[in-house]
């Protein structure tokens, strides 16, 4: 009885560590909201590029641990091709509020709507 709560506690606490924050990624994801407010005169295309580029690098840094280091599924599923199945709006959904073992934000990692907005965009793109 008592292995079985055991296994069953580090079995959580693996879960839970794998999906939950990391002070090191919210000390980056500030530093870069820092350096976008700084640089406030850039152009639209300029920003959507940006948004875009910081799509792809918020999902590979945040989605790794349950996805798999190339997102193409591990303990959660294939994203690689996500964009062809859900809209945009689908994946901010399920990124707000979760889906099944899908954790809501925060626990999933991402920390602000501009962030679940830009993986959800990067995301939606893929096909």
């Amino acid at each position: 009885m008592q292995k079985a709560l055991l296994a069953l506690l580090l079995g959580s606490a693996l879960v839970l560590g794998a999906c939950g924050n990391n002070d090191k990624d919210n000390a980056a994801s500030e530093d870069t909201k820092t350096t976008d407010n700084a640089a406030n005169d850039t152009t639209t295309d300029e920003k959507a590029t940006t948004t875009n580029a910081d799509g792809e690098k918020i999902a590979k840094e945040k989605c790794i641990s349950c996805h798999g280091n190339d997102l193409t599924g591990a303990m959660g599923p294939d994203l690689t091709k996500i964009g062809s199945t859900l809209s945009e709006s689908e994946i901010k959904d399920i990124l707000n509020k979760g889906k099944g073992q899908m954790p809501a934000k925060p626990a999933n990692g991402l920390q602000s709507d501009d962030e679940v907005n830009a993986v959800a965009k990067w995301l939606s793109e893929q096909k």
